[in-house]
This record gives structure tokens, sequence and C-alpha cells, in this order.
């Protein structure tokens, strides 16, 4: 975008491919692995109805060499993208040594303006022994093998995405959590389908636990939970959240603030306490989410192209956790609007009740909306179901907008498809509804 703008662009980057933690290490490896994963499942479940395919047979090399080749086109079209920009790559990692001027590899690049996006790293529990048995999201993407017991530490979306994949191809799955329920952050109600279902599917789900101890042994990893029970297994995930890297990009050189936990303060135009520097993405704190980072560095770079109107501001960022089924939620929740005082009133269409739901053999969703009591202006949505992450776009969009019930309500959506879920919970809203039998708010 900067370049566009008709700046002269250097991109800095250490690792051998663009594209960061998201593309090279992240959200794309995964989803493609999630993929397969449902593929699996799907024709399982389809055995129940009629059709068997036989028990399927994983090949973890081609698995491996069809996502890697995913995430190298990917890669490579950005690569395609910066030459076609002149935007100067420069390869290596990079500290800001002033105010105006970063070191790379020895080398002194100045700057008239900077936009940090060092992103974040992966947090690991600290004392934990150094084995190949124990990864990070990282190595458990790298599909090191299918491990016949999988413990995962953390039952955050990271923790599990992995959880479903090696589930689906074979793994006997346990999942801790030290909190009291699965995706700590959304609605309870939202997670209970997800756990249901993996209940039924997982060796164990252990909530408000921790492990105390990880002890590798020949046979595997010993694992101590609090509690009193004990486990051993083959591969051990620790998936219990990611850390800012704030404190690794020479801030104090050149005069940024970081606070301790290692994000970058910024304001709107996402301007540091150094005017000339910004920061974009995990650094600077709120939801670490990649299409979030994607429109901060946008307004980042019109910002230094003299842009004042340029701002951050967005109502919403959404969240998905494409599990299975997968969890999707956008701007108020419940949780939320307890704890800020704010009044709301909540709408919640059953997927038991939708044709097309049932058509797919996955009835275990549900679309909520949240309104405004007075003006029933949309104020927050979540979806829980097949594709949710997909079906939440209507709802961002549709807050963005301030749109209403009645808007949702008399948007025709195409029938039968899940997508008119969003206007039945619309309808519900205004006691409209003939699809189930529901009670007339007014």
């Amino acid at each position: 975008r900067a370049a566009d703008l008709g700046l002269s662009v250097a991109l800095i980057e250490r690792h051998e491919k663009l594209g960061g933690v998201c593309l090279n290490v992240g959200c794309i490896p995964s989803k493609a692995l999630l993929h397969a994963a449902r593929v699996i499942t799907e024709a399982d479940e389809m055995a129940e109805r009629g059709i068997s395919f036989g028990k399927a047979k994983i090949d973890p090399d081609a698995l491996r060499e069809w996502k890697q080749a995913v995430v190298d086109r990917l890669t490579g079209g950005l690569a395609t993208l910066a030459r076609q920009r002149k935007v100067e790559v420069i390869r290596g990692e990079a500290r800001l040594s002033g105010p105006r001027t970063v070191v790379v590899g020895g080398r002194e690049v100045s700057f008239a303006s900077a936009s940090l996006a060092a992103g974040s790293s992966a947090a690991m529990l600290p004392e934990l022994p150094d084995d190949p048995r124990i990864v990070s999201s990282t190595g458990a993407l790298a599909l090191p093998g299918v491990p016949k017991r999988l413990l995962v530490i953390g039952g955050g979306i990271i923790g599990l995405e992995m959880a479903a994949v090696y589930d689906a191809l074979g793994s006997r799955v346990t999942v801790v959590e030290l909190l009291d329920q699965l995706i700590p952050g959304c609605d309870a109600d939202l997670a209970k389908p997800l756990h249901r279902r993996v209940s039924e599917r997982y060796e164990a789900i252990h909530l408000g636990t921790k492990v105390e101890s990880l002890r590798p042994q020949k046979g595997g990893v010993k694992a101590q939970l609090s509690g009193g029970q004990s486990a051993t297994f083959d591969l051990v995930l620790v998936a219990v959240g990611r850390r800012p890297n704030g404190h690794e990009v020479g801030a104090q050189a050149a005069g940024v603030e970081v606070d301790p936990a290692g994000f970058i303060p910024v304001d709107r135009q996402l301007r540091t306490n150094v005017p000339w520097i910004h920061a974009i993405g995990d650094l600077v704190g709120g939801p670490m989410l990649a299409h979030k980072a994607s429109h901060e560095g946008k307004v980042a770079a019109e910002a230094i192209a003299g842009d004042t109107a340029a701002e951050f501001d967005p109502r919403t960022v959404p969240s998905v956790a494409y599990t299975d089924p997968e969890v999707a939620w956008m701007g108020l929740s419940e949780v939320e609007a307890r704890e800020q005082g704010v009044e709301y009133e909540k709408a919640v269409f059953p997927w038991a009740a939708s044709g097309r739901a049932l058509t797919l053999g996955r009835d275990d969703g549900l679309t909520k909306l949240i309104f405004e009591p007075a003006s029933r202006r949309l104020l927050g949505a979540g979806i829980t179901g097949v594709g949710a992450g997909e079906l939440i776009a209507e709802t961002v969009h549709a807050l963005e907008m301030g749109a209403d019930a009645e808007d949702l309500a008399l948007t025709i959506h195409p029938h039968p498809t899940l997508t008119e879920t969003v206007g039945f919970g619309a309808e519900m809203e205004l006691g409209t509804i003939t699809d189930l039998l529901a009670p007339r708010r007014r």
C-alpha cells in the first residue's frame, strides 16, 4: 500500500519467505490440514447414512507436501507482488538502532518513517524439558507423524484446531485447559456444541486443570496433572497463547515506548510515541489476528503517506475457531455486555430447525444475535456450526453498516442455506418467525 501511494519502500524480513506466521506456520497451513481432517470425518460420518468409503489411508508425507505447496504458492505470490511494486526486500533480523535507523546483519538502513510489524511468538510454559516430543504449534504443523496419543496443553483456538487435525488422522487426543471452558473468552453457549462433539471423539478433556510437570521417558512424555492424574503421551503440543515481540525490535534505541508485556501503545493512526514510527498487528494489542493486522498495515501506510483522515477504528474484528464445528463471533458478546453493564436482547436460532443443516447431517450449530433493546440495532453475533467462519461476515457487515433486526429479517436469504439462520435469528428478535414457534417480544 505504501508503494502504491508513491513511497520508496524497504521491507525487512528475518525469515526466508514473506508472509509472516499466518502464512508460513499459522492460519494457512493449519487450514489446509483442517480441510483434510474434515474430509476424513465427513467420510466416516457418511457411513451412518448409507455411504461407506472404508478406513482412510493416511500418507503423512504426501499430506505434508500438499500443505507446503499451498504455502509456497502464496509466499511466491507475495514475492512477485513486492517485485512488481519495486519494494526492496532485505533479508535479516532488524533492530532499531536510533530514531531513524535500523541495523540488519551489520548493514544500517535509514528511514523517514517506519512501520513495526514484528508480530508475536508462541508462549511456552516455564521450565519445560528440552525434548523433540514437546512442540509448539509450529512443530505440530510440521506434521512429524501421527502420534498414538497426543496431549494438547491449552483449550484455546490454536490448540483445538490442531487437536481436530490429529484426531481425524487417528491420534487419541487429550486436551487440558486451565480455565473452566474451551475457547476462553467466547460466550459459553457458543463453545458448548464444540465441547459436546469433541467429548465424544477425544480420549479426555480436562477443564480447570493444570499440567504440573512433563517428564520425558523412553516410551513417551509423562504428564502429571493437578488432581493427581497422570498419563504418558507420544507428542505434547503446548498451545497456551502468544506473546508480542515488542521487546525484540530495539525499541529503546529509538525511544519507542513498550509496555512490560511487550505491547507498543499506538493511536488510531497506529502511531507510536515517536511520531514517524508506527506499529501494527500483534505488537499493538487487541485480537492477534492476521485480518486485523492487514487493515492496520494499510492505515499506517496511508497515514505515513500524509492522509490525515486515515484511522483504524473498526466497530468490530471478527474471531473464528476453525474447529469442528467452527465457532465464530464478533461485536459485543454476552460476557462483555454483563461486565460492562450494557443492556441487551438476544435471539438464538438453533440449527436443529435449519433445513440446510439437516441435509448436511450437522444440526449441532446455533446462530445468536445480540441487539440493543430500544433500537434493535445489531450489537454482536456468534455462530457455531459448519462454515461459521464464512457466515459471520454477514453480521460483521451488518454491524459496520448500523443495521437493525428489521434490516436483517427483511433481507431475503436463499433457501435452503445456513446463511438464512442469520435472517431467522432477526425474525426471532422481531417475533415474526414462522419456522419456529417463538414468543413475540412486543
